[in-house]
């Protein structure tokens, strides 16, 4: 079982343009390996004073809230950058789903989201 902080996972899909389907950025990644679990990082933005809130709604169904990501280059002022992430099987349905859910947290907290990615052990 791989865990979020294992440094040796790397990124195996990227699907930061918002307009992309979540299908096709993993049918064009050559390195995700679909049958097994990865690590599922969803970049966001938010304002300091509704970090708490944010990692409480997404504790309840296992994700961690760590500082970082794209966010660093590009939020708005007066936002903090900031990565869910948690393990999980990836399918276009759920990435998908989670991607739409971490937006409309963004949003509701007056934040951004930037978009996801996932990490796999290297496959070589």
């Amino acid at each position: 079982m791989i865990s979020v902080g294992d440094p040796a996972l790397k990124v195996v899909v990227t699907a930061f343009d918002e307009t992309e389907a979540a299908s096709a950025a993993l049918g064009r990644s050559e390195r995700w390996q679909p049958e097994l679990p990865a690590v599922l990082r969803h970049h966001l933005a938010l304002p300091d004073h509704s970090i708490e809130a944010a990692r409480v709604l997404l504790a309840a169904d296992g994700w961690e809230l760590r500082p970082g990501g794209r966010g660093g280059e590009l939020a708005a002022p007066g936002l903090t950058a900031l990565i869910a992430l948690r393990v999980q099987q990836l399918d276009a349905l759920h990435c998908s789903q989670e991607s739409s859910r971490m937006a409309g947290l963004a949003q509701r907290h007056g934040g951004q989201s930037f978009g996801w990615d996932a990490l796999q052990p290297d496959p070589s």
